[in-house]
């Protein structure tokens, strides 16, 4: 089957959402097609022109934007100077509603990968009826214990590497949470101390997650890579911002409210973040969801899971809106 070809945007622009912040969207496809929404990963990645390729042009109005602070939105959360504090899951989701207001969007599929499938599913979770379906990939719920994993546990399976990275976090912090030091380092006021932080973080989400040729090119860019460690450090130092309950896991316990969502999960049984079977957990508590699981394929499904996500699409297109 295959991903569809390359195309460009026939729209683009730059929303104001407040708090001096401006998210960049585009839209591709069809203008007149079935709305989807692609939610890219990080967070503090950015929406990449691959991700247009998961659905079929002529059926699809395609909706792509930069999360707040990432990619082309401005300020980016690479400037020391970008309020980090405007910066939550609860201003994400605002995000995407006034984008939706502003293309006039009554309803839309979501497309999510990694920590874009976190935050699709929340936004599902807490606005009833805007969500048509959900097409999820390397599957994430933003818990704490998924944080715990991802950093202290799996240092026993990665150890040189975490040794290295523990290295670089104050002596009196490496018993705490990881994620929350490693935000701390890039906060300083010292550009220095900030950029060992940021490849201090990047050289360990390296080493844990095997991704496919190309991706990790970007954290040579050190813009890039400040705003990526500042912007995920952020969210995983703070519960991902999902209020009480994230050491049990909020996204899980309120996976009832997902009920009448068709969806589909697509993971590979490689997937280090699988150790928690967070993705089986939650299959078992939405019925209204499919899960298929990639043999041999790891964060990134690669084009089995591809294949998968693009006949969810092609399927989706026929369900009434």
């Amino acid at each position: 089957m295959g991903l569809y070809p390359n195309i460009e945007p026939y729209d683009h622009g730059m929303l104001d959402v407040g708090d001096g912040n401006h998210v960049y969207w585009e839209t591709c496809g069809n203008p007149h097609g079935k709305p989807a929404l692609v939610l890219h990963g990080g967070p503090g990645s950015l929406a990449s022109p691959g991700l247009r390729r998961f659905f079929d042009p002529a059926a699809y109005r395609i909706v792509l934007l930069d999360q707040r602070g990432a990619g082309r939105s401005t300020p980016s959360a690479a400037d020391h100077a970008t309020d980090m504090s405007v910066n939550t899951t609860a201003h994400l989701m605002a995000d995407l509603e006034r984008l939706r207001a502003h293309l006039g969007i009554e309803r839309w599929l979501v497309w999510g990968v990694s920590w874009g499938s976190a935050l699709g599913l929340r936004y599902a979770q807490t606005h009833p009826g805007v969500v048509t379906e959900l097409v999820l990939t390397g599957v994430a719920t933003g818990s704490n214990p998924e944080v715990a994993l991802l950093t202290r546990g799996l240092g026993k399976i990665f150890p040189e590497a975490f040794e290295r990275f523990l290295g670089e976090l104050p002596a009196d912090e490496r018993d705490g949470n990881l994620a929350a030091a490693c935000n701390r380092l890039l906060e300083s006021p010292d550009p220095e101390v900030r950029e060992r932080a940021a490849r201090a973080w990047t050289d360990w989400e390296t080493a844990i997650i095997p991704a496919p040729p190309g991706s990790v090119a970007r954290f040579q860019d050190p813009v890039f890579r400040r705003g990526f460690a500042r912007t995920v450090t952020h969210y995983w130092g703070n519960d991902h911002f999902l209020g009480e309950g994230n050491d049990e896991g909020v996204v899980l316990r309120d996976a009832h409210l997902l009920k009448g969502i068709p969806g589909t999960l697509v993971q590979g049984s490689l997937d280090l973040g699988n150790l928690l079977g967070i993705v089986w957990r939650l299959r078992h508590a939405w019925p209204d969801a499919e899960l298929t699981v990639v043999d041999e394929a790891g964060h990134d499904a690669g084009t089995v899971g591809d294949d998968v996500l693009v006949a969810a699409t092609d399927r989706y297109a026929r369900a009434e809106a």
